[in-house]
């Protein structure tokens, strides 16, 4: 579990939900954020970034709270932080052989399309670009508290990273099945999806983003992580 975690704060963000989410999670001991309505993931997750900055946090580590990804991987993603110097590292469910994630193939295809346009555009192996299992370091979190995609996120900011010549790496992670609520990408939303997802990487290859200083620093007495 995350709580059980002393170098991280927990904070849950509430995107307008309308059952027992808030409660439970400060019961628990978490932070809890709560937004006034429903923003969609983008909104949800940028909130959480601009949390980070606010409260002068070094790190921030992004998990899904459908548990798919487990706390006890985290330490992989820190590992890995450490050893490149990397603003972003990603948890990747395809990266070794021996990690696999049962997920339909239609939906593999996709992600794999993805990488591989992602990989051409960015110059460097992607091999999972819609984990949502990421750590972030002050300048990653400098950046997307500014500016972040909007409805299905995780594609578009690996592009966003390449544009700002912020550094991202890839660590494999063993990732799970979904343990509670439901994907908002269904079967019917698939096609929709894919396209959406490739407009915006092709409309994000031509706009025009000014760069992050590479000064931005948080102040020298937050050293621990979100």
């Amino acid at each position: 579990m995350l709580r059980d975690r002393p170098d991280f704060d927990v904070l849950v963000v509430d995107d307008g939900s309308t059952d027992a989410t808030a409660n439970l999670a400060e019961r628990a001991g978490a932070h809890v954020l709560r937004l006034p309505f429903n923003l969609g993931i983008g909104g949800a997750v940028q909130a959480g970034f601009l949390y980070a900055r606010e409260h002068g946090y070094m790190r921030m580590a992004q998990v899904d709270g459908d548990g798919q990804h487990d706390p006890v991987e985290l330490e992989k993603l820190i590992v890995a932080m450490e050893e490149t110097g990397a603003d972003v590292v990603c948890g990747s469910r395809f990266l070794s052989e021996d990690l696999k994630y049962p997920s339909p193939i239609s939906r593999r295809t996709g992600i794999h399309i993805f990488a591989f346009l992602l990989s051409l555009f960015v110059r460097q192996r992607i091999t999972d670009p819609t984990s949502g299992f990421r750590l972030y370091g002050r300048r990653g979190i400098e950046l997307f508290a500014r500016d972040y995609p909007h409805d299905y996120p995780e594609v578009e900011a690996v592009l966003m990273l390449h544009h700002h010549r912020l550094i991202l790496r890839e660590t494999p992670v063993r990732m799970h099945l979904r343990d509670g609520g439901s994907s908002s990408i269904t079967s019917g939303k698939s096609a929709y999806y894919m396209v959406k997802v490739l407009l915006a990487l092709f409309i994000g290859l031509a706009r025009r983003r000014p760069v992050v200083d590479p000064g931005d620093q948080a102040p020298v007495s937050a050293s621990h992580g979100i």
